[in-house]
C-alpha cells in the first residue's frame, strides 16, 4: 500500500487503485497513524489528533477504538496494529509521500550542489508532483 498526505489523505492499493477510508475522523486517524509509519502511536496522542479543536467523546478510548474497526475493514486488519498501548500502522516511511518528497528534495539538492543541474531538476520535479493540495490537509 502507498500512503498519500501532501493533499487530502489517500491510500493506494499495490494495483494503483484508491482505497475508499471513510468519513473524516477515519481520515485524521490515518493521517496521524502514516505521520508515525512503522511506529507505534499511544492512545492519547491519537484522541488529541483525531478530536483536536474539539471536545472528545466521553469514552474516547471506546471511540477511538471503533475508528481503528472502521480502518482495518477498509485497510486490511493486519494494516493496523495494536502495539505498545496504541496503534501502529504497518507501512515503511518509503510508502508515505510525505518521506518520499523528503528524500527526493534532499536527494536534488545533493545533486544540485555537486553540479549536476540535470539530475537535480528531474528529482526536485519529481519531488515537488507528489504535491497534491495542502499537507495533512484531513488533520483538524
Amino acid at each position: 500500500m502507498r500512503y498519500s498526505v501532501l493533499g487530502p489523505t489517500l491510500v493506494h492499493a499495490p494495483d494503483g487503485t484508491d482505497v475508499a477510508v471513510g468519513g473524516p475522523r477515519v481520515r485524521a486517524l490515518l493521517t496521524a497513524l502514516v505521520l508515525r509509519a512503522g511506529r507505534p502511536v499511544p492512545v492519547r496522542e491519537l484522541v488529541d489528533e483525531v478530536w483536536y479543536g474539539d471536545e472528545p467523546p466521553a469514552d474516547a478510548v471506546a471511540a477511538l477504538q471503533a475508528l481503528v474497526g472502521r480502518l482495518r475493514r477498509a485497510l486490511g486488519r493486519e494494516r493496523v496494529v495494536s502495539a505498545e498501548g496504541g496503534y501502529r500502522l504497518d507501512a515503511r516511511p518509503e510508502d508515505v509521500d510525505l518521506h518520499r518528497f523528503e528524500r527526493l528534495a534532499a536527494e536534488g539538492t545533493a545533486a544540485l550542489a555537486a553540479g549536476d543541474a540535470g539530475r537535480a531538476a528531474a528529482l526536485l520535479d519529481e519531488a515537488l508532483g507528489l504535491w497534491r493540495g495542502p499537507a495533512l490537509a484531513d488533520l483538524p
